[in-house]
């Protein structure tokens, strides 16, 4: 279940380690296993907060039969901030430069669906543009950064050769290093795309800590969720919708597929979706750095002659504190 929005209000991003956690990575050494932890794993305790001089909303449209829609005008669109409408002051739907994170699931379990993944990956950077840059991680037991940010698509091709499926699930602390290295980006648009087959069973950082991180990065997560039918433990089972929860903050979406062969297809429209986006601009009419979690919404005038149009956008961003 989703935590309370009251919990989002204070945020805890120090991983809940135990002795016992420290010491499954070296029973005979727990400082030793400390000291191997990834340092960029370590939580700061410190909120990531939007500056909102100017806050923007990329948002995605498509129509009843998932297609996405083009051409439409800043009149077309209405912005409310906690209720309250804001005067849209930029507006954009150029296929701006973007910082992209691929989060790559290697556990055990993906075995049989490892290469159509990997295709699935080289698909979606098919879609880049060469102002983009991208990051790699691969996670199983922990998270791995393959490969920090780089302009070469081929790199990254490379580096998902060494993502040999193995191990458990800590698919958490994969979203936490990738919204970590994300601190980095030098593009104003950044995105995630999360390819994995189930939910998460080791991950020392805690749901609700993950979704408190995911609803200040300023981040938009994808995730193609490669799902079997018969659930084989309560992580698999609840694995849709955990993924779900985490991208929809965010403005983005989960993808759901049965069958491996259908993860170039979706990897493709996640790419197309990305590069034609609308992108909103607003100076909140409430300029209190209060450090609040502010509620965006936004909605279409829908001209005429169109079906009613579905609207992806991030749900919210956290003000700065003074």
């Amino acid at each position: 279940m989703a935590a309370p929005a009251g919990d989002y209000n204070d945020v805890h991003i120090k991983p809940q380690v135990t002795s016992e956690d420290a010491a499954k990575f070296d029973p005979n050494s727990r400082a030793k296993a400390e000291s191997e932890i990834d340092p960029s794993l370590r939580g700061s305790g410190k909120p990531i907060h939007v500056d909102v001089d100017l806050v923007l909303v990329p948002v995605t449209i498509t129509d009843p039969m998932n297609r996405l829609v083009t051409g439409l005008e800043k009149e077309n669109f209405i912005v409310m901030d906690n209720g309250e409408k804001q005067a849209i002051r930029h507006f954009s739907s150029e296929d701006a430069p973007i910082s992209l994170g691929v989060i790559f699931d290697s556990s055990g379990s993906m075995s049989n669906k490892v290469e159509k993944a990997r295709e699935a990956v080289v698909e979606f950077l098919k879609t880049s543009n060469p102002e983009d840059e991208f990051f790699l991680i691969s996670f199983n037991d922990k998270p791995t950064l393959l490969s920090d940010f780089t302009g070469s698509v081929e790199r990254l091709q490379s580096q998902l050769l060494y993502a040999a499926p193995r191990g458990r699930t800590a698919l958490l602390d994969a979203i936490y290093l990738g919204l970590a290295r994300m601190r980095q980006a030098k593009q104003q648009r950044k995105a995630l795309l999360i390819i994995s087959d189930g939910g998460d069973n080791c991950s020392r950082y805690t749901e609700n800590e993950i979704k408190s991180m995911v609803r200040e990065a300023d981040v938009e997560i994808y995730a193609i969720g490669i799902f079997d039918s018969s659930p084989r433990s309560d992580e698999e089972r609840y694995g849709p919708q955990l993924l779900a929860e985490v991208t929809d903050v965010t403005g983005g979406r989960t993808f759901t597929v049965d069958d491996p062969n259908e993860l170039k297809d979706v990897a493709s429209k996640i790419g197309m979706a990305l590069r034609n986006q609308y992108v909103l601009g607003y100076r909140p009419s409430n300029p209190a750095h209060d450090g609040k979690w502010r509620k965006v919404k936004v909605k279409l005038n829908t001209p005429k002659g169109l079906p009613q149009l579905t609207v992806y956008a991030k749900t919210g961003y956290y003000a700065p504190s003074e």
